[in-house]
């Protein structure tokens, strides 16, 4: 027969391995979550980031309300940029709502 000793020192020693099961599917939701999600996420924003940084003169760019433009201004310091979107309109908007760069200009020559 089993001692009540040898029974209770049993579940005490698989209590530890048994709470490691049962937060196993937790630890693989999260790490799913962190590559499918996550992670994409974050390169989108830091390519978004660069994109915004690297606006010039003369692009044809897209806003985030659908706005198709050519940057006419482009101040280093300012969080806007001037986009004229037709013949002598134009628009300040901020940098961070161009979406995408259809067309890069080329560079002025020195």
């Amino acid at each position: 027969m089993i001692t009540p000793a040898f029974a209770q020192s049993g579940a005490a020693a698989s209590g530890g391995s048994d709470m490691l099961l049962q937060f196993l599917p937790f630890i693989l939701i999260f790490v799913i979550m962190y590559f499918l999600i996550l992670r994409p996420q974050q390169r989108r924003a830091k390519a978004h980031q660069e994109l915004v940084k690297n606006l010039r003169r003369g692009d044809t760019v897209i806003t985030s309300g659908g706005l198709i433009g050519r940057v006419t201004k482009v101040v280093d310091d300012s969080p806007e940029v001037e986009v004229e979107i037709a013949d002598n309109v134009r628009v300040r908007i901020v940098r961070s709502m161009v979406t995408e760069v259809r067309s890069k200009a080329e560079p002025v020559k020195a």
